[in-house]
């Protein structure tokens, strides 16, 4: 019993000492760019709260005019007020967005387009994760709906904007768990089978394809488009599983926190010289492998074309 004591307070000394060194090592890359970004517009979904939060804060403090785009208006609010107070920057503005509901999508963007003549980068940083199976208002599982076709639409919207604008960039927030995700295009709504957890896989599995084909279809616009996974990160983004929380408690020495994940957001909307890596996906501000499904380009197009019979458009 003494020697199993001893032992373990061994261990949790030797952690105690290391902790530092492991936490810088957890923390991943950092946007090292000095880009300042006075006259330039931003928009980023779901900046409310996390990483998108962080992300509004650090372009905030580089000038930008800053967009928070969130369902929850007032946490919104409450998040702009202190990111102008941080930064003292007074243009950062918050407007209603519902990423599950395709006529707040189109409300949106009618009034940002609206309001604003230019748009030099778009974040499509919202998401949900391991939600109970739902639908959204226009009957997409919730996943595929706001996590990819939400975005989708979005971008769709506010792409002229942005190649008026040009060079401009949009940036979607994947995740490296689109490892394991398919695009099951025989059953893209989960009817059949649903798996909260793949479901999550699924969708970041198609922003990566999303990326990859709209890349293509931009070429020679001056619009680039990058991928990125923000590495494991502390926020409200596990808040439908349990388990993840209790993980996310146990092993917080291994996560980052919202500002370390903003990170590769931040190099890929700011980092000079990425254009010739339009499409390509990052982690940790470098570029790095996807998976042999996300590399396929028939099924990128083909989710592209599926995508717009889904939603309505007509998108060449």
């Amino acid at each position: 019993m003494l020697v199993a004591l001893g032992l373990l307070t061994s261990f949790f000394s030797f952690l105690y000492v290391v902790a530092p060194s492991i936490r810088k090592f957890f923390a991943g890359g950092v946007c090292r760019t000095n880009v300042q970004l006075p006259g330039k517009v931003v928009v980023i979904t779901g900046a409310n709260t996390g990483i998108g939060k962080e992300t509004a804060r650090e372009l905030a403090r580089r000038g930008a005019r800053v967009y928070i785009a969130c369902r929850d208006v007032l946490k919104g609010e409450s998040a702009a007020s202190e990111i102008r107070a941080d930064t003292k920057n007074s243009q950062v503005l918050v407007r209603k967005l519902d990423l599950s509901d395709t006529k707040s999508i189109r409300a949106f963007a009618e009034g940002f387009l609206a309001e604003e003549k230019q748009l030099h980068v778009l974040i499509n940083n919202a998401g949900v994760m391991m939600c109970p199976y739902s639908k959204t208002a226009d009957g997409f599982e919730t996943h595929l709906g706001v996590n990819h076709l939400g975005h989708f639409l979005l971008t769709y919207l506010l792409l002229e904007r942005l190649k008026v604008s040009a060079p401009a960039r949009v940036v979607n927030v994947s995740s490296v768990v689109h490892h394991v995700g398919k695009i099951r295009f025989h059953d893209l709504q989960s009817e059949k089978r649903y798996s909260r957890g793949f479901a999550y896989c699924h969708s970041k599995l198609a922003n990566v394809l999303f990326t990859r084909e709209l890349a293509k279809r931009l070429q020679g616009t001056g619009v680039t488009t990058y991928a990125v996974h923000p590495g494991v990160v502390r926020s409200e983004l596990v808040r439908h599983s349990s388990l993840l929380c209790l993980l996310w408690r146990l092993f917080s020495p291994f996560v980052k926190t919202a500002r370390e994940g903003a990170q590769t957001s931040l190099h890929c909307a700011l980092a000079e010289g990425l254009e010739p890596l339009s499409g390509k996906y990052f982690s940790d501000c470098k570029r790095t492998w996807v998976s042999p499904r996300a590399r396929n380009n028939k099924t990128a197009e083909r989710l592209w074309n599926v995508s717009c019979e889904l939603l309505g458009i007509q998108w060449e």
